[in-house]
């Protein structure tokens, strides 16, 4: 019996082992910018096509980024008819969506006012104030 004890117990640390490695492994490739997951497709970056100040900025989405004029959000808006949280982004496996966070001046897609989630997709146009973003 003390056998199959000892034999139960070298299994479990070699597991043990194995989940500590792949979680190094994981962290180096995190840190170094390896991604396992797969790449996502559809429109994942948001270009300012149209700014004053902010005209070529490319914002990459990689999971929820808030952007307002507020030095707390994740992207600074440069336009002062945006809100402090004007919206935010959360990347999904097939793309975008945007919520509008109770902005005053509104939040627009493809020329709609945004009263929703609203998914987005590549070559959607979302305009704060003056400010004009595409999906891509």
């Amino acid at each position: 019996m003390p056998d199959v004890i000892l034999a139960l117990l070298r299994i479990i640390f070699l597991g043990l082992v194995y989940l500590f490695v792949w979680q190094v492994a994981r962290a180096i490739g995190s840190h170094l910018g390896i991604s396992v997951r797969k790449k996502r497709k559809d429109g994942t970056r948001i270009v300012m096509v149209k700014s004053e100040s902010q005209h070529g900025t490319e914002i990459e989405v990689r999971d929820v980024t808030v952007l307002g004029r507020s030095s707390e959000a994740d992207v600074l808006l440069d336009d002062p008819y945006a809100s402090e949280f004007h919206m935010r982004l959360v990347a999904q496996e097939n793309g975008m969506v945007l919520h509008d966070l109770g902005s005053t001046n509104g939040t627009y897609v493809n020329g709609r006012r945004v009263t929703a989630p609203t998914n987005l997709h590549r070559g959607d146009n979302i305009q704060v104030g003056k400010t004009v973003m595409e999906v891509r």
